[in-house]
């Protein structure tokens, strides 16, 4: 029919998803996701969508047609509750609450309906996939919520654990509980605010630890340095403690201008300095801690993030290697490079 393929054009241009409530912070990569795992239904006149005790497991936006949503009465009437219109979203409230339909919902003419998630597909099969993409959408559920009713503390209380949990599966590095750094690479373009603080951590001389006293001990040392970034995040009250690659640290700051990242950075280079040393063993002497420390400021160093990221990361090797237990500041300018 013409309208059920004027519906599937939409589907794959994403549009009706870009419009819908709970996807609204998703970006275009993410939405096509959510759009390629929707599937399109046709409901006849009369044709029930879901019945009361039915869970919602599945929520619809109408494309075409419309929907009727009532409740039955004893004496064989109906209490009429909501007429959808094409445009609309129906069901979304129930599915972010993980709820039970209390109604019918009908088509009250020939209607198309995008559904999701597409039939066969659940929530869990989007954790598996995709953890990240589901907590958000978890999250803009409580934020459609809280916008909805006012009584949203008790439901808050009930969902938070799991979006919680959700992120967490998705960007905690298991052995530190440090951010890794697919969460940059997946939320960035949603973190970042005028100005933004990086800074990059690597200890020295880590592989003379590691060789003289075993991985145990360097797993141990990581975790001690995570609690440093832990604490600096948790006493300005913003930023996020990272984890790059292997032994390779640091944060994360928003919001943050060049004299607080100075004294960030000082306080990092001091608290690392400041760590127990590992006491020898035989004819293996003590080990002492100190840590390179490289740092950006966005848009400020670059406007471009990859750039200034990998800029970053490439001092930080390149004074690492000279010697390390230096701090430097990371300037496009300073590689002549075009912002």
């Amino acid at each position: 029919m013409v309208f059920l393929e004027q519906a599937l054009k939409q589907i794959l241009d994403s549009s009706l998803i870009k419009k819908t409530e709970l996807f609204v912070s998703l970006l275009d990569r993410e939405i096509n996701y959510v759009a390629e795992r929707s599937s399109v239904i046709h409901l006849r006149k009369k044709a029930r969508l879901f019945s009361i005790g039915q869970k919602a497991d599945h929520f619809y936006m109408l494309v075409e047609g419309s929907i009727r949503v009532f409740r039955p009465r004893n004496d064989g009437g109906n209490d009429e509750m909501a007429q959808y219109a094409p445009g609309d979203t129906i069901g979304d409230f129930d599915f972010a609450r993980k709820a039970e339909y209390d109604a019918i919902a009908e088509a009250a003419e020939e209607s198309v309906l995008v559904m999701f998630p597409a039939m066969g597909l659940a929530m869990d099969d989007f954790i598996a996939e995709e953890p990240h993409i589901v907590s958000r959408i978890l999250l803009n559920s409580i934020v459609m919520m809280t916008s909805r009713i006012k009584s949203t503390q008790k439901i808050l209380l009930e969902n938070l654990s799991w979006v919680n949990e959700l992120h967490r599966r998705a960007y905690e590095d298991p052995g530190t509980g440090l951010w890794k750094q697919t969460f940059l690479t997946d939320e960035i373009d949603r973190i970042l605010e005028v100005p933004t603080a990086l800074v990059m951590l690597k200890p020295d001389r880590f592989k003379i630890l590691v060789d003289s006293r075993g991985h145990a001990a360097g797993d141990e040392a990581m975790v001690k340095i995570a609690m440093l970034l832990k604490n600096i995040t948790r006493r300005i009250g913003r930023g996020w403690p990272l984890r790059f690659k292997s032994n390779e640290t640091g944060l994360l700051i928003n919001k943050c201008g060049v004299s607080m990242v100075e004294t960030v950075v000082k306080e990092l280079s001091r608290a690392v300095v400041s760590l127990d040393p590992v006491p020898g063993q035989g004819d293996i002497p003590a080990f002492s801690f100190s840590g390179t420390i490289t740092y950006a400021l966005w848009p400020e160093d670059g406007r471009n993030w990859e750039k200034l990221f990998e800029g970053c990361y490439s001092l930080l090797l390149d004074t690492w290697k000279q010697g390390g237990g230096k701090i430097a500041r990371y300037r496009i300018a300073d590689k002549k490079e075009a912002p």
